[in-house]
């Protein structure tokens, strides 16, 4: 008789007993990271019933999670994602006996040599069809306000490409590549720069083996670019990749140098224009804008969008921010914020779940809660343009940022997520799917990682628990 009774009350408990189960199981598997690591996670089915909710509302550096934010904005405030961008590329006009090479936020302009598309040189064979001389060279970023860097952006990161300044006039990823080579132990390094517009100083040094821990350092704005730190007499080529502080400044130097390898003789100067942030603090009155020479037209911002997720490309994304800003007329990040409000009140996402103040994920200010997130994301899921976006997330152990994550897993190119990495920080949000089959969306936020203590480890572990309990 026991039995009899003991039983149906059992199959009613066992569902809620396993879910409880589950949540323990998740909060022991985040409870194994470093001490001191404070985990949020929220998953949720299809209907937007929470399986694992830990500190679901709490508010956590997101990284590069950001990303996710701009690249729904651009998709739900702007049209032609799929079209070529003819708005977004580089233009170049003649003003008087000046060169005007003027940017209009495309990400991708290049002035590599085997460039096909979007190229610099396609500018410069413009002005060399139309003069044979001119006097300056001027780059202009006017369409965006100079905000080079966002309110919260670590200083030590300006020097480095992740830190690079933002411009509407953008060329090769405004990144100065640089490739050190070992000589013999205790000599310098050989540094090979593909053109001189930093001043190197080398004080690096060759030692025995074949481990690296080379570093470099430049103040903002400054030209000397300090070269520190070991090479092992053993080791290969490292490369670095240097960030730009003036971008319209490196476009036009660079554009110089195409227009005299086309005979344009270059009598003047190299120059500016910037656009101040704040309408009252701009007094110039400039010429009349004369028609274009030339114009580029890029290839689809949608495939802009797949970089940015794909590869967690900063600079794309803090410049897909202001082009989202524009339709409110300034292009500023603030105006861009407005764009990424309206999505998020759309959604349904609570103002406390989110504040942010750049479109990478590198200003320290950013924080955004689980919850919340996990909201957005259910919300995209219903759009029409949602296929295409959640095409742009990396997928887990197959590529982009996750190609090295949850391989041999029951996620293994069944996770579908954004990553995010900086100081003391991890974060995974998107989708997955379950060993059911049923589709789930999370998000998760570690904070407070002690120094070389990473947390994915422990997130992807814990995913893994949710997918195979579901």
């Amino acid at each position: 008789m026991k039995r009899s009774l003991l039983l149906p009350l059992l199959l009613v408990a066992t569902p809620a007993l396993a879910q409880a189960s589950l949540q323990q199981r998740v909060e022991v598997k985040l409870g194994e990271a470093a001490t001191g690591t404070r985990f949020g996670l929220v998953v949720s089915d299809a209907d937007g019933n929470e399986i694992v909710a830990v500190n679901p509302d709490g508010r956590f550096m997101p990284a590069s999670n950001t990303k996710m934010f701009t690249t729904a904005a651009a998709y739900a405030s702007l049209t032609g994602l799929d079209q070529p961008d003819a708005a977004g590329g580089a233009a170049v006009r003649i003003e008087g006996q000046d060169v005007i090479l003027e940017g209009h936020g495309d990400a991708r302009l290049s002035s590599a040599a085997d460039c096909t598309v979007d190229c610099l040189a396609t500018l410069a064979d413009a002005v060399a069809a139309k003069t044979r001389h001119v006097r300056g060279v001027i780059g202009d970023d006017t369409v965006f306000p100079d905000q080079r860097w966002s309110p919260g952006m670590s200083w030590n990161n300006i020097p480095s490409r992740y830190g690079t300044g933002i411009s509407a006039l953008t060329l090769d990823d405004n990144e100065l590549v640089i490739e050190v080579t070992p000589g013999t132990i205790g000599a310098r390094p050989k540094v090979t720069v593909p053109i001189d517009y930093y001043a190197i100083e080398n004080r690096a040094v060759t030692v025995a083996g074949a481990e690296n821990n080379l570093g470099y350092d430049r103040a903002p704005n400054g030209v000397p670019l300090r070269i520190t730190g070991t090479i092992g007499v053993d080791a290969k080529p490292e490369t670095l990749r240097v960030g730009i502080d003036d971008p319209a400044h490196y476009a036009a130097w660079r554009f110089e140098i195409l227009l005299e390898a086309r005979g344009v003789e270059v009598s003047g100067t190299i120059s500016v224009r910037h656009r101040p942030l704040m309408p009252s603090e701009d007094p110039a009155v400039r010429p009349p804008m004369q028609p274009a020479l030339a114009r580029l037209t890029p290839p689809p911002l949608a495939e802009d969008v797949v970089r940015i997720n794909k590869e967690s490309q900063n600079l794309h994304a803090e410049l897909l921010l202001r082009r989202v800003g524009l339709k409110r007329g300034g292009g500023s990040i603030a105006d861009g914020m407005i764009e990424v409000r309206a999505m998020l009140d759309t959604a349904g996402v609570p103002r406390t779940a989110w504040d942010l103040s750049d479109g990478s994920g590198m200003s320290t200010y950013n924080r955004a809660a689980p919850r919340g997130t996990v909201q957005m994301l259910r919300w995209i899921s219903a759009q029409p343009w949602s296929a295409a976006w959640r095409a742009s997330l990396p997928i887990g152990g197959v590529d982009g940022t996750l190609s090295r994550r949850f391989k041999g897993t029951v996620l293994e190119g069944k996770v579908f997520a954004k990553t995010g990495t900086i100081n003391a920080t991890n974060a995974l949000s998107g989708y997955l799917i379950a060993k059911s089959g049923k589709t789930l969306t999370f998000s998760s936020f570690a904070n407070d990682v002690p120094a070389d203590a990473s947390a994915t480890k422990f997130i992807d572990a814990a995913l893994v628990l949710v997918a195979e309990a579901n």
